[in-house]
């Protein structure tokens, strides 16, 4: 059966990680080419033991490649600054992109959420690993909810899975973030937090999503968050709850008071989650970069099944 061909831009850690996804766990994807501009980095050298063809010289190295022609989707897993380069490269030839920087370009994409709304965007964003793991508990609770004036996660990693593209990239992440909870997950207001773990061992990715929703019981939002988890786990078996959810009611005797916005009645609503990666690269402690990959590669696959008509 024909696969879609695709490439990866970066050959760093999400890089190599979402190569040896492809590879090995993918019906759907064929990865052609690796690109990066390091020449002795340890994803080039991986690639090259696979019999994956690679570069060195960045994109326009790779557009003169014979394999470049049979790459319909291209991953970006660079920075937000290159990437506005390379949107412009693939879009000048005709290429699908997935972009795993903060640069959002294209619109906000968390599979389980929205993917249906952007069949047609040359170029799509994946946010960010807190957007990817929090953003669908903000919309499981939006499901079931009137409104949810506001959404506030915090996403604690360990340093050691924090490369520097991620350091290099923390206000972006946040500012990032913060716009998908609303976009996406349809809060009023968003707001996030990044917390970077020097613990010893490395800790696995924790996630916490506060919420206050209006017009819905607390037993409607545990139900809407336990479905939307197993929707999740479907491409990141790591995903799951730490513990069962957390309410706290307020009503007109005891307002929730949120600074800068007001006084509200409500439920809320405290999420706790925890993201272990597959371990295909990365240690399993890295759930903030294996969930970037995982959502990245089920996104790809969804477009060659409905955009291009690949069959799994």
């Amino acid at each position: 059966m024909a696969k879609l061909g695709c490439a990866i831009i970066g050959s760093g850690n999400i890089g190599t990680d979402l190569m040896i996804k492809i590879q090995e766990t993918s019906k759907i994807l064929d990865l052609k080419i690796l690109i990066g501009i390091e020449e002795t980095s340890e994803g080039l050298a991986m690639a090259q033991a696979r019999g994956i063809a690679t570069t060195y010289q960045g994109i326009e190295a790779a557009r003169q490649m014979s394999e470049w022609s049979d790459v319909s989707i291209v991953f970006d897993a660079t920075s937000a600054g290159a990437h506005v380069h390379h949107n412009e490269a693939c879009q000048a030839d005709g290429k699908q992109m997935i972009d795993l920087t903060p640069a959002a370009i294209g619109p906000y994409c968390v599979p389980v959420v929205n993917f249906e709304d952007h069949l047609g965007e040359s170029n799509v964003n994946m946010v960010t690993c807190g957007g990817q793991a929090t953003i669908p508990m903000v919309a499981a609770v939006r499901s079931v909810s009137t409104k949810v004036p506001y959404a506030e996660i915090v996403a604690s990693v360990s340093s050691r899975s924090a490369g520097p593209g991620t350091r290099a990239n923390i206000d972006e992440f946040t500012e990032t973030t913060s716009r998908g909870i609303e976009v996406v997950g349809g809060a009023e207001r968003g707001k996030a937090i990044i917390v970077l773990n020097p613990a010893e061992p490395p800790m696995i990715m924790r996630d916490t999503v506060y919420t206050l929703s209006i017009g819905a019981e607390p037993g409607q939002i545990a139900e809407a968050v336990q479905e939307m988890v197993a929707r999740v786990q479907a491409y990141v078996p790591g995903y799951q709850l730490k513990q069962e959810v957390q309410f706290e009611r307020f009503g007109s005797n005891n307002k929730l008071h949120i600074p800068g916005m007001g006084d509200y009645e409500g439920v809320k609503s405290m999420i706790f989650l925890e993201v272990e990666g597959a371990g295909h690269y990365l240690p399993k402690y890295a759930g903030n970069l294996d969930i970037m990959t995982s959502a990245a590669m089920s996104t790809a696959e969804k477009i060659a099944e409905l955009k291009y008509g690949v069959a799994a």
